[in-house]
């Protein structure tokens, strides 16, 4: 069995991050699951956060975004 280190040339070889890798097979994974294990894995996938602007030492109206894991 090959050790966990030797799997480090492979990604970085295809000029991904470790972040942008596993990323990339968590979302292969989760559209190879069946329903209805695959839309609640997809649901799950969204990450929720909100921006605020600082302007003299105030926040301004916070802005909601919505983006996903995969991407």
């Amino acid at each position: 069995m090959a050790s966990a280190g030797a799997a480090g040339p492979f990604w970085r070889a295809a000029g991904m991050t470790y972040v942008s890798y596993s990323n990339k097979c968590a979302s292969m994974v989760r559209n190879c699951l069946k329903e209805p294990h695959r839309s609640e894995a997809l649901d799950r996938e969204k990450v929720h956060f909100s921006i605020s602007k600082w302007i003299d030492g105030k926040p301004e109206k916070p802005l909601i975004r919505e983006g996903t894991g995969g991407d």
